[in-house]
C-alpha cells in the first residue's frame, strides 16, 4: 500500500508536521529522507530493508558507498545525500562548539566523538582540547595508522600547551570492515 493511501496521522511527514521529528521511528526518518520507495515498495518498507540489512541506524550511516548501493531502490545519488546529511550534521556541530557549548557530559563528548570519528577508513588516535568549562577549543588527529603505532605522551602535551588547554580527551576508533546482515562486525 503507497504511503499516500495511509491515514494522514500514519504518514512520517505529517506526523513530523503534527507532532515532532522525535515522535518518529528510525524508519519513518529513513523513509523522509528517502522521499521515494522502489518498485513494490513504500519508503518506509525500503527503510525498514534498509535498517535490517546494516543492523541499526548507526551502522547505516557509517556504511560505504558498495553496502549502500547493493540495496535494490538506492544507488550512488542517495548515497551522495546521505554523506552530505553526516557532513552538515557534522559542521552544525562544530559551529555550535565555537559558540561556547560545553561537552558537560560523557553522552555529549560520545555523540560529538561518534559525528567525528564514525566514517573514518583508516584508525585514527584524536585529542580534543577543552577549556576549564569543557568548551572545545581545538581537536587534532594526532596519529594515524594501526593498533601498533606508539602514542607519545610529550606530542600530546606540547599541542595542550599550545592550546592552552586546560584538559584533554583521548578517542581511538575502530572503523568498521564491514557490514553484515546482523549489523556491523570486523573482518
Amino acid at each position: 500500500m503507497a504511503i499516500t493511501d495511509w491515514p494522514a496521522d500514519d504518514r512520517p511527514r505529517e506526523k513530523l508536521l503534527k507532532r515532532g521529528a522525535a515522535t518518529l521511528s528510525d524508519a519513518e526518518l529513513v523513509a523522509i529522507f528517502l522521499r521515494t520507495g522502489a518498485m513494490g515498495k513504500s519508503a518506509v518498507d525500503l527503510a525498514r530493508d534498509m535498517l535490517r540489512e546494516f543492523g541499526s541506524l548507526t551502522a547505516l550511516c557509517g556504511a560505504d558507498q558498495q553496502s549502500f548501493c547493493k540495496i535494490h531502490g538506492l544507488g550512488e545519488a542517495k548515497f551522495v545525500q546521505l554523506q552530505a546529511v553526516l557532513e552538515m550534521v557534522q559542521r552544525a556541530l562544530g559551529e555550535k562548539l565555537k559558540q561556547g557549548v560545553a561537552l558537560n557530559s560523557p553522552q555529549a563528548v560520545r555523540d560529538f566523538l561518534w559525528l567525528r570519528l564514525h566514517n573514518r577508513p583508516h584508525e585514527v588516535f584524536v585529542v580534543v582540547f577543552v577549556d576549564a568549562q569543557n568548551r572545545v577549543l581545538a581537536v587534532e588527529n594526532l596519529f594515524t595508522g594501526t593498533l601498533t603505532h606508539t602514542v607519545y605522551p610529550r606530542e600530546v602535551v606540547k599541542r595542550a600547551l599550545f592550546h592552552n588547554a586546560a584538559a584533554v580527551i583521548f578517542a581511538h576508533n575502530h572503523p568498521l570492515a564491514c557490514v553484515s546482515r546482523a549489523g556491523p562486525m570486523r573482518c
